[in-house]
């Protein structure tokens, strides 16, 4: 997904700091933290009493069993094991990959600002020995098992293009999610182009996933991919963009639903704000990728407060004029906020109440039921 947006300069303690002011306008219900210098892992255990017998800890200064969420990756063999991750911030890539299934992963402080998974590799960046990493190699954190589950952790891409001009390749990944029953709750995604990327294994494969209470924020397509996913009581913030002249400066959504697939992202409870000037952003495009011209993006934004960032008037807009948005799956419902008055009734395809009976978290993710979980 190319773009031509140039972000001003901002250094990465920067961007940090300014994502974790924007995080703590969201209402996370997220309790004090509990991880102090004496008790990093707070409620959660330590090596010599651990939560379960397969719980790792894992604190950059050296009191749990590894320094590096990967080391503890790599360690947690099999399935079923948890990490606990003290207050911090982790500089690093990390894969969880198909063998590693039902694992879950724990910010110790129940404060997601307090742990940060960061690194700043985007698609165009140089890969040791030749090439780029493309936008998938470009995550932070790629999570390939089934049955993940994380609470209260900060994923981020904190790559600038200010701070490489030269570089074409502007995706950078905060998360890509791809195994079936992945859960996030209390968790941050932040980026710019690309920040979270709710995918799949293989285009024949219906992967679920769920964000609960979560925090979003980017510019361009910054939630994409042709997972079905449903964000129930989550913020996405739209960055300012203050080196263009002229609206759009981005887009919130860009699902590329499989044609096969009956369920795409679903929207409910949540609520979108912005940095930018009114109605600068859109809503969505439709990605139809060029593996698979098939695609049917879906996106259904129900029971949502819409700010003033959002373009009311136009809140599509094509990625391709050869898959024009109103050929796709996108609909609207009962939203609120002056981001969702209609003013043009064709360019906001509304559900009738008959239809929104089938737009639900149990009708998207069937016998998964990720909300009634407990750490």
């Amino acid at each position: 997904m190319p773009s031509r947006h140039v972000r001003p300069p901002l250094s990465r303690r920067g961007f940090l700091m300014a994502s974790a002011g924007a995080g703590a306008a969201l209402a996370l219900s997220a309790g004090p933290a509990r991880a102090t210098t004496r008790r990093p892992f707070g409620r959660f255990g330590s090596p010599s009493a651990r939560l379960t017998p397969g719980t790792l800890y894992v604190d950059a200064r050296g009191r749990g069993d590894h320094t590096s969420v990967r080391d503890a990756v790599a360690a947690a063999t099999g399935t079923g094991r948890t990490l606990v991750l003290a207050p911090g911030t982790y500089r690093e890539t990390v894969a969880v990959d198909v063998t590693r299934t039902e694992a879950t992963w724990i910010g110790a402080s129940e404060n997601p600002r307090d742990v940060v998974i960061v690194f700043d590799n985007a698609a165009g960046t140089p890969k040791p020995g030749g090439g780029t990493y493309g936008t998938t190699g470009s995550a932070t954190t790629t999570v390939q098992a089934d049955g993940f589950t994380a609470r209260w952790i900060t994923f981020a891409n904190d790559w600038l293009r200010a701070d490489h001009p030269g570089v074409s390749g502007t995706q950078a990944v905060a998360i890509k999610v791809q195994g079936d029953r992945s859960a996030f709750h209390h968790c941050r995604f932040l980026g710019h182009q690309d920040t979270l990327y709710a995918d799949s294994m293989a285009l024949g494969t219906f992967a679920r996933q769920y964000f609960s209470h979560c925090y979003a924020e980017g510019d361009v397509d910054f939630v994409f991919g042709r997972g079905t996913a449903v964000f129930e009581r989550c913020h996405f913030r739209t960055l300012n963009r203050t080196d263009l002249a002229a609206a759009p400066y981005g887009f919130v959504f860009a699902p590329s639903t499989a044609g096969a697939n009956p369920r795409g992202y679903l929207v409910t409870g949540s609520r979108v704000t912005s940095e930018a000037p009114d109605a600068h952003y859109k809503l969505a495009r439709p990605w139809v990728p060029s593996s698979d011209t098939t695609a049917r993006p879906m996106l259904t934004v129900r029971d949502t407060h819409l700010d003033t960032g959002i373009d009311a008037v136009a809140p599509y807009t094509n990625m391709s004029a050869s898959f024009p948005w109103q050929n796709q799956r996108f609909a609207e419902y009962r939203n609120s906020g002056p981001g969702a008055v209609v003013t043009v009734p064709e360019n906001r395809p509304q559900l009738t109440p008959e239809q929104a009976e089938s737009a639900t978290r149990t009708a998207y993710l069937g016998d998964w039921t990720p909300w009634k979980e407990n750490c």
